[in-house]
C-alpha cells in the first residue's frame, strides 16, 4: 500500500444507454477520468447477484458475480449478439429500475449463449470450459441454485419441494439433467463477466489504478452457500434462521440495524479449516486487488439477534473466530492480507488488537469527525489530526449522506466549528474542503464517492441504512465528469504526495 487516493463508485451506478452501469465504454472513459484526476483507486461495493430489494450486500452468492453488470456493447464486438438485439424499453438514466432492466438483461444473456453456441471461436469454447472446470466447486452450485430458484418464481429455498430444499442428491441429479440448458447458461453468464472484468482489470492496471472489492462478513440466508452448507449456519429444522445478524443502536440508527442475514456456527465452519471463507476471499482476489472486509468488528464479537425480534436493540454479543480465521487465510494466501478492516460502530480493545495483529488499515469517516465537533473540540478520532498512517479515510461512505448532504442537514453553529476546522470561509464547496481534508490527511489512502467530487446533495445517496426504498438505484451522466475536475483533483492529489500506481 503506498501513499495514494481513489473514488467510490459501484459499477452498477455509471451511465450508459441500457439500463443500469456496466463492464463496457462507460467503465473505461471513467477509468480514465481516474487516471487523468491523478487517482490511484477505484472502490466498488460487493459484486454478487443481488437478491432482496437489490443490495449488494445480500446477494444470492458471495462467489458468482452480478449479470446486470455485463455490457452488452462487448457482446456485439464479440459476435454474440446482433445489432437488433441490443433493442430495449426507455430506461431512466438518472436511477437503475432494476425490475425493468433486469428481465430485459437476462434475455440478452440468453440470446448472446445462442450467439456463441452458434458463432464463437474454438479458443472461446475452450476458454468457457476451462473457467467451468476451473470453478466447478461453486459454479455447478451456483448454477443449480439459481436455476431452481428461478423456476420457483424466485422464492427462497426453504419454500421449495422438501426434497429439493434438503438437497436429496437423486431429485438434484434428475432435475439438473431435465433443466440441463439452464444450468449452461449460468455457467456462461459468469464465464462473460469474467472475461469482461478481466479486460476491463487490463486496463486499469495499464493506467496506474487498482480496484478495490467489498467483501460482506455475513452472507444471505437466500443464498447458493446457505442452501449449500446449511450446516455452516445456525438454522432450525426448517431451515429458518434461529439467531440473525446486525448491530446495537449506532450512528445510523437509535434501534439498531437488523440485517437479517444467519449467523455462522464458527465450530463447524472451523472444521475444515474454514475452507468456506479462503474460498471466497481467494476468489474476491481473482477480482480485485484490495479488500474492504465489511464489519471487522464481528470477527471480534459480533451482534446476535433472536430472529423474532424486530428490532435490534434485544441482541447481545457473542465471541467471534478471532485470529483463526486469519491465520487460516495467512496460511492459504499468504502472510500479508491485502485488507482493509471496516472498524466502525462500536469498537472494543479486543478489535482494535485484532486489527493491529494483522497489520489491517481500519477507516475513519469524516463526517462522523466533524459531528463531534459539535461542542467545538477535536477529540474525535476521525478528525484528521488524530490520524495515524494505517488508515484509510473517506469523506464518507454509501450508508452516508452525501458531504454536500450532510453539511445542509447541519445546524449553523456546527458548520461555524467545521468551517474554522477546515479554514472554509464560507462553505460554499465545502464537498471540496471534505476532499482536500481527507488528502491531507496522514492516512495512507484516501477515499471519497463520486457524488463528493461531483457536489451533489442528498437527492444522490447510494444507500439510507433503515430505511428499504430507492436504495442502489443512483447513476450519474457521461456529461458530469468534467475536464476541470479531473485537473482539480490531480493537483490537490499532488500536493499531498498520492500518486497512482505504477502502470502494468
Amino acid at each position: 500500500m503506498h501513499r495514494s487516493s481513489g473514488i467510490l463508485l459501484h459499477p452498477t451506478s455509471l451511465p450508459g444507454p441500457h439500463g443500469v452501469g456496466d463492464l463496457g465504454p462507460s467503465a473505461r472513459r471513467f477509468v480514465d477520468f481516474l487516471a487523468a484526476a491523478g487517482q490511484g483507486l477505484w472502490q466498488m461495493l460487493p459484486l454478487g447477484p443481488t437478491g432482496y430489494r437489490d443490495s449488494p450486500y445480500q446477494c444470492t452468492s458471495s462467489l458468482a458475480a452480478n449479470p446486470l453488470l455485463i455490457s452488452p456493447d462487448l457482446l456485439l464486438e464479440w459476435g454474440w449478439i446482433q445489432e437488433a438485439d441490443l433493442e430495449r424499453p426507455e430506461f431512466p438514466s438518472g436511477h437503475v429500475d432494476f425490475g425493468a432492466v433486469g428481465p430485459w438483461k437476462y434475455a440478452l444473456l440468453e440470446r448472446a449463449m445462442a450467439g456463441f453456441e452458434a458463432r464463437a471461436t474454438q479458443a472461446d469454447r475452450d476458454a468457457l470450459a476451462g473457467f467451468c472446470e476451473t470453478h466447478r466447486a461453486w459454479l455447478d452450485d451456483y448454477a443449480l441454485y439459481h436455476a431452481l430458484k428461478t423456476h420457483h418464481e424466485l422464492r427462497p429455498w426453504t419454500d421449495w419441494e422438501p426434497e429439493l430444499a434438503r438437497r436429496d442428491p437423486g431429485a438434484l441429479a434428475d432435475w439438473a439433467a431435465r433443466y440441463a440448458n439452464e444450468l449452461q447458461l449460468q455457467r456462461f453468464i459468469q464465464y462473460v463477466f469474467a472475461r469482461q472484468w478481466s479486460e476491463l482489470r487490463a486496463y486499469a492496471r495499464a493506467r496506474g489504478v487498482r480496484l478495490v472489492g467489498d467483501m460482506p462478513i455475513f452472507v444471505a440466508h437466500d443464498s447458493s452457500e446457505v442452501w449449500t452448507h446449511p450446516e455452516w449456519f445456525q438454522l432450525d429444522e426448517q431451515g429458518c434462521p434461529r439467531v440473525i445478524a446486525g448491530v446495537p443502536p449506532d450512528y445510523f440508527s437509535s434501534t439498531g440495524q437488523r440485517w437479517g442475514n444467519p449467523l455462522y456456527d464458527w465450530t463447524k465452519v472451523a472444521e475444515d479449516g474454514y475452507a468456506f471463507w479462503v474460498e471466497r476471499l481467494r476468489r474476491i482476489l481473482e477480482l480485485v486487488d484490495l479488500v474492504r472486509i465489511d464489519h471487522f468488528r464481528g470477527f471480534a464479537a459480533y451482534w446476535e439477534i433472536p430472529a423474532s425480534e424486530e428490532t435490534a436493540i434485544n441482541g447481545h454479543w457473542v465471541r467471534g473466530p478471532g485470529m483463526a480465521l486469519f491465520q487460516a487465510l495467512r496460511d492459504a494466501l499468504g502472510e500479508d492480507l491485502p485488507l482493509i478492516a471496516e472498524d466502525l460502530g462500536v469498537i472494543t480493545e479486543d478489535v482494535e488488537a485484532l486489527r493491529d495483529a494483522l497489520g489491517l488499515p481500519g477507516m475513519a469517516i469524516l463526517q462522523f469527525g466533524f459531528e463531534d465537533l459539535e461542542d467545538g473540540y477535536g477529540a474525535s478520532s476521525f478528525l484528521p489530526h488524530n490520524h495515524r498512517r494505517r488508515l484509510a479515510v473517506y469523506t464518507g461512505t454509501h450508508d452516508n449522506n452525501t458531504s454536500l448532504g450532510w453539511w445542509q442537514a447541519r445546524q449553523d453553529a456546527l458548520r461555524r466549528n467545521i468551517s474554522a476546522y477546515l479554514g472554509s470561509d464560507d462553505g460554499s464547496e465545502i464537498h471540496w474542503e471534505f476532499i482536500r481534508a481527507a488528502l491531507r490527511s496522514t492516512a495512507v489512502m484516501a477515499l471519497f464517492p463520486l457524488q463528493d467530487v461531483l457536489g451533489l446533495g442528498a437527492e444522490a445517496c447510494m444507500n439510507r441504512p433503515g430505511t428499504e426504498e430507492g436504495n442502489w438505484i443512483w447513476r450519474y451522466r457521461d456529461e458530469m465528469l468534467s475536464d476541470a475536475s479531473a485537473e482539480r483533483l490531480r493537483v490537490l492529489s499532488r500536493l499531498y504526495a498520492r500518486t497512482p500506481y505504477p502502470a502494468e
